[in-house]
């Protein structure tokens, strides 16, 4: 079983910044990518920006230019840089890690989410 957690939500202005955090843990896994996703109230779960294990990302067109999505292989975390926050990034940030893992000499590859962290922009 692999577990993902979320942290480093929180209440900021307008124009301001906030760094989130994801970490993947459990036995027997590699992570193939990992990333963030976003629900506003009254709207469904969007893309927000990904990574692959290859260092490739992908962003929403949305926060293009001011999101920066990062990991450390390391430690199996992502990062994300959200910079120049408009209130319209008000929402729940899950994060998605899409591994392969081992268990009794089978390998299968499966996704995980967090339960999200909560980012506020007042205006």
């Amino acid at each position: 079983q692999v577990q993902v957690v979320e942290s480093g939500g929180g209440l900021v202005q307008a124009g301001g910044s906030l760094r989130l955090s994801c970490g993947a843990s459990g036995r027997s896994f590699s992570i193939i990518a990992m990333g963030w996703y976003r629900q506003a109230p009254g709207k469904q779960r969007e893309l927000v920006a990904t990574i692959s294990n290859g260092d490739s990302t992908n962003y929403a067109d949305s926060v293009k230019g001011r999101f920066t999505i990062s990991r450390d292989n390391a430690k199996n975390t992502v990062y994300l840089q959200m910079n120049s926050l408009k209130p319209e990034d008000t929402a729940v940030y899950y994060c998605n890690a899409d591994v392969s893992v081992s268990q009794s000499g089978l390998v299968f590859r499966t996704s995980q989410w967090g339960r999200g962290t909560r980012v506020t922009v007042s205006s």
